[in-house]
């Protein structure tokens, strides 16, 4: 089986070679403090305190959030970094070579909504900076839907020209966004005032109770928020140099980097309540508040640079791989990325960003019911029952051994279905509703378990004994 089968690789989806492994644990930490650094985690972090919460809660939340998140990450990334293989090639040892489009295609959509989203976000960035060249450019629907569109265009200039060109963006888009992002606290600083004036504003939260039934579905979205890439995080480790790299790089890089973001997202909306008597958790809405021409146009430059590298980086690499893994011969990168850019469009952005609970109990909470349970069964398969050994030549043929009953592995089917129903269970049932506060969790352990006692119950079958050859 030497010969790669055409119908299930491109020049894509092919193990990078060593001259294409130039990513060491700068790439990696600049990686992930451009991603962290824009306007959807700061709209993460003051959410929750238009919630209710207070500082001290909020930056809990994140950080444990993403301290969790950051572990099936890690997992995951190491099959990238060890066999040089994509997300939607990684996943056919457990799905099989034709199922594996099913978990792919989940993440894509999901992709595609996040990139419609920071396209909305840049296209209003760039209306609010014409405002201030032009005032009667305000509340125009035009003029918002051409920055729109425009900004849209911006992004699949870049996609066009490839993967390189993104290493490049988050090189200089991360020590960019550092200062930018603490020139903006240290402004609303003067603002307000003081530090201690910008924390002031108390919890809402008159008991523990009443903390706790926003602290548990606000956790799920902290986890929900980086769901996507704890899956297609391969797509990343595969250019890595080394596993240590891709892995001290990330594990510094992302709790450091949300952290930090985070903290300037609450300072920042904790100022506004006590300067302007509300929470503005929009922070284009609130630069204009303070009428100042030049400083508004600076902050909203870094915000579209920002919005620009995030959307790249994090919504379509991942959908343009998953793309490309339906139809190889047909659909390459630069299609897959087309392809994510439209459909971005088609998600309607707009209503997604509209409230905090659309953003956090609609949107984050309820992708995560769908991504909680493939995360669990490719961590199963790829630590417990494969060993981290993979024949990756299988991996692209339909002969091999992960071409399982027509290409397809009904086990992991049967659990994906049951850890996404189990979840969303909850929206149906009232007195169950802790499983979808939960969704994440719940389909992560549950997809997992199911999955690993269905293929051990077929341990005397063919399939098993050549994975067990094969390990």
């Amino acid at each position: 089986m030497s010969t790669v089968d055409p119908s299930l690789s491109n020049r894509d989806l092919r193990p990078t070679a060593p001259a294409q492994r130039t990513w060491g644990f700068y790439n990696y930490t600049a990686l992930w403090f451009s991603m962290c650094m824009e306007i959807t985690t700061y709209q993460l972090a003051s959410s929750l305190i238009a919630k209710g919460m207070d500082w001290k809660q909020a930056i809990g939340t994140v950080l444990l959030g993403n301290l969790i998140v950051l572990i099936p990450m890690l997992l995951n990334a190491h099959a990238g970094a060890k066999y040089g293989i994509p997300f939607p090639v990684f996943i056919r040892a457990p799905f099989g070579v034709r199922g594996a489009n099913l978990a792919a295609i989940l993440r894509a959509v999901v992709a595609c909504g996040w990139f419609g989203i920071q396209s909305w976000i840049g296209g209003n960035a760039i209306d609010a900076m014409l405002v201030v060249i032009w005032p009667g450019a305000q509340r125009n629907p035009a003029i918002l839907w051409t920055c729109f569109l425009g900004f849209w265009l911006l992004n699949m200039v870049v996609v066009w020209r490839g993967v390189e060109s993104i290493r490049r963006l988050q090189a200089f888009g991360a020590p960019f966004m550092f200062v930018m992002a603490f020139a903006l606290l240290l402004w609303v600083h003067f603002k307000a005032g003081s530090f201690g004036t910008m924390l002031a504003t108390p919890s809402r939260f008159h008991s523990r109770g009443e903390f706790l039934r926003v602290f548990f579905p606000s956790l799920t979205a902290m986890v929900g928020y980086w769901a996507t890439l704890a899956l297609n995080i391969p797509d990343f480790t595969r250019y890595s140099r080394s596993q240590s790299a891709q892995s001290w790089g990330q594990a510094f890089g992302l709790p450091v980097a949300m952290v930090l973001y985070t903290f300037i997202g609450i300072a920042v909306t904790s100022a506004s309540a006590v300067l302007f008597g509300h929470a503005i958790w929009n922070p284009i809405e609130l630069i204009g508040a303070f009428h100042q021409p030049v400083v508004a146009f600076i902050a909203l430059v870094a915000i579209l640079v920002a919005t620009l590298n995030v959307n790249i980086g994090a919504n379509v690499v991942s959908p343009s791989n998953d793309f490309s893994n339906l139809y190889p011969r047909l659909i390459s990168f630069r299609t897959g990325g087309l392809i994510t850019g439209f459909l971005g469009l088609a998600m309607c952005p707009w209503k997604l960003l509209a409230t905090p609970d659309a953003y956090i109990f609609g949107w984050l909470v309820g992708y995560s019911a769908l991504l909680g349970p493939v995360a669990g069964i490719m961590v199963a398969d790829y630590f417990l029952i494969r060993k981290t050994e993979l024949d990756v030549n299988s991996l692209y043929h339909r002969e091999g051994i992960y071409y399982y009953a027509k290409g397809i592995n009904l086990r992991a089917m049967i659990a994906l279905v049951a850890g996404v129903a189990i979840a969303l269970v909850g929206l149906a049932v009232q007195h169950l509703r802790y499983l979808y506060d939960y969704a994440w969790f719940v389909g992560f352990f549950a997809a997992g378990a199911i999955y690993v006692t269905l293929m051990w119950l077929a341990a005397p079958s063919p399939f098993t004994e050549r994975a067990q050859e094969t390990a």
